[in-house]
């Protein structure tokens, strides 16, 4: 144990010297308040998730003007209505559970601060399933039909959070002598990955083009819902190797595993699992025969011949 301690220690050292001897871009000082209205201060944090509701809508309409979607462009404002109440309630009581509990009950009315930050896209994911559950029920729709349309509308969403993580300066990643590392406040005087970045590029960026290329066409039923849930999983379990978990929970495990991952994990299993059942199911139709529907008409055939055959004898 010593021996790995000191070997640890030692790059730790090589590496703070070598950043040293670069030339850091400080974090530009943005004030997290957009605008005020008199006494009514609006964030940047907040505009970026009605800008993540605004590519929604635009994106769903977009979707729905394909005819072979079975979407008309009226339906995507109540979709909008239900997908916009499931994350803001599910990200914010997803936070207070997977992360936050202990503040939450020791300051019940912090649940309520929204706009400083603190929610949880896995908490936010199981508030819009349930909203997408119920849209569905009241219009008649499958909850996987709703779910495989909205999804290539989710990811651009995502990296208008993400983003607003930049703008909170928060969420910064691990220390880095890499050229674009960024000195964040109250992280330290050391350059760190701009983590919110990385996630905003990957969450946001590669998964909506994976998403919207696969979705072209038209696919099985749980296909393109299972897709997101193994996307997002692999990207956001890559993106959290170099971002520095939230201080109060650590490390859950290796000195690398993180919430953030072990949360993804089951996303990733269940995403595999509705992709192979989709394509499993959606090939029985195509293998099964229509000539057996035939067999009974041939069969009354062959009676009605061979009563005329034995009344012929019989004459």
């Amino acid at each position: 144990m010593g021996f790995a301690r000191r070997r640890a220690k030692h790059a730790v050292l090589s590496r703070l010297s070598a950043v040293k001897s670069l030339r850091v871009i400080t974090y530009p000082d943005i004030d997290p308040v957009a605008f005020s209205l008199g006494s009514w201060s609006v964030r940047w944090y907040g505009l970026t998730y009605l800008a993540g509701f605004a590519a929604f809508w635009l994106l769903g309409r977009l979707r729905a003007a394909q005819d072979h979607r079975g979407w008309r462009a009226a339906e995507i404002d109540d979709l909008l209505f239900y997908a916009a109440i499931g994350v803001i309630v599910g990200g914010r009581l997803g936070y207070v559970v997977f992360y936050d509990t202990a503040r939450s009950l020791a300051e019940p009315l912090s649940v309520l601060k929204v706009w400083q930050g603190g929610m949880s896209f896995h908490g936010g994911l199981l508030g819009v399933l349930v909203a997408m559950w119920w849209y569905g029920r009241s219009t008649n729709r499958t909850f996987f039909q709703v779910t495989d349309f909205i999804a290539p509308l989710v990811p651009l969403g995502l990296a208008c959070g993400r983003i607003g993580n930049f703008i909170n300066a928060e969420l910064w990643g691990k220390v880095t002598d890499l050229p674009w590392g960024i000195v964040f406040p109250g992280a330290g005087v050391l350059p760190r990955h701009p983590s919110q970045l990385y996630q905003a590029l990957l969450e946001g960026g590669v998964l909506f083009i994976l998403l919207w290329l696969f979705s072209r066409r038209p696919k099985p039923v749980m296909a393109v819902s299972g897709v997101f849930l193994m996307g997002y999983g692999v990207l956001r379990s890559i993106a959290e190797l170099v971002r520095v978990p939230d201080q109060h929970l650590g490390y859950l495990a290796f000195d690398w595993l993180t919430m953030g991952q072990l949360l993804s994990l089951p996303m990733l299993l269940v995403g595999l699992v509705l992709t192979c059942w989709a394509y499993r199911a959606n090939a029985a139709p195509e293998t099964t025969t229509q000539e057996p529907v035939a067999a009974p008409a041939q069969s009354s055939a062959r009676k009605r011949t061979a009563k005329r055959n034995k009344r012929a004898r019989r004459r």
